[in-house]
């Protein structure tokens, strides 16, 4: 799975986008690189059910921000994606 596919299926399980679990983050104390994984894991599988595979995904973009490797991009495997950026706005308005 993508880390778009990640994201986009923690949208369809919580109702939130990305941005606004970020923001919800950010308020709880979990932002920037020094971030507990397990803290925000701990927290999403409480609030949300997610499970740890889901809870990384976002982890990563607490610590690293939208931009993924690109080595991920086009390429052939199972857990490419079509952009190095993740889109964070909602599924409804990926362009």
């Amino acid at each position: 799975m993508s880390f778009q596919a990640y994201l986009d299926t923690i949208e369809k399980k919580t109702g939130l986008t990305p941005r606004e679990l970020l923001e919800i983050a950010k308020a709880r104390g979990f932002d920037g690189p020094s971030v507990k994984a397990n803290d925000v894991v701990a927290w999403l599988a409480a609030d949300y059910g997610l499970g740890r595979g889901h809870a990384m995904a976002l982890v990563h973009v607490i610590k690293h921000g939208p931009g993924i490797d690109p080595k991920h991009v086009a390429s052939t495997g199972t857990q490419r994606d079509e952009s190095d950026t993740l889109w964070l706005d909602g599924i409804a308005t990926n362009p």
